[in-house]
């Protein structure tokens, strides 16, 4: 399986927008968490190793950082024709098999991938208050193995950011399986 790398979103890009299904049956925007201090986009899948991988980080940092202001939401991009493992129904199996506590929205047209110029999965993307992309860059230093993580890069920047401290650091590209483009 080919490793990809993400593409690197400039900062201070604007969120582009979204109108997603989501596995709990509600159609989710970047409206629905106008609340959010901060708005964290992940595109991911139910297939990919990294991603399985990252599950249950993701999990723990909404847990960790929702009494902040701080609200995930995964987002499955990946054609469910060749992977039916992503399929929607696939996708509602593994929320509920993992106890998801943030959205996970299914992008059938892979627009919103192609918006966010999302290239693997997990590819993470951290907004503002204002929607101003933050950050676009990995989980952490060791997917494989959570136990020898030595830097938690997308922790830091939420800490960083909720603090109103400098977000100016460097951004490690994520590392995953490509998107499964149509």
């Amino acid at each position: 399986m080919p490793v990809m790398h993400s593409n690197g979103m400039p900062l201070g890009t604007a969120a582009p927008s979204f109108s997603l299904p989501g596995v709990d049956g509600k159609t989710y925007s970047l409206d629905s968490f106008a609340d959010a201090e901060l708005l964290v986009v992940v595109f991911t899948c139910n297939h990919c190793p990294y991603a399985i991988a990252c599950e249950d980080r993701l999990i723990a940092i909404q847990n960790d950082y929702r009494d902040e202001g701080v609200q995930l939401v995964a987002i499955n991009p990946n054609d469910a024709e060749k992977y039916p493992d992503d399929s929607f129904e696939k996708m509602k199996e593994r929320a509920a098999a993992k106890s998801f506590n943030f959205p996970y929205l299914r992008d059938e047209s892979q627009a919103v991938a192609r918006a966010y110029d999302a290239a693997c999965t997990p590819d993470v993307f951290v907004f503002d208050r204002d929607r101003k992309l933050l950050y676009n860059g990995r989980i952490d230093d060791n997917w494989k193995e959570p136990a020898k993580v030595t830097r938690q890069e997308l922790r830091e920047l939420l800490d960083a950011a909720l603090q109103g401290a400098s977000v100016d650091f460097e951004h490690i590209p994520s590392m995953g399986c490509s998107i499964k483009w149509k």
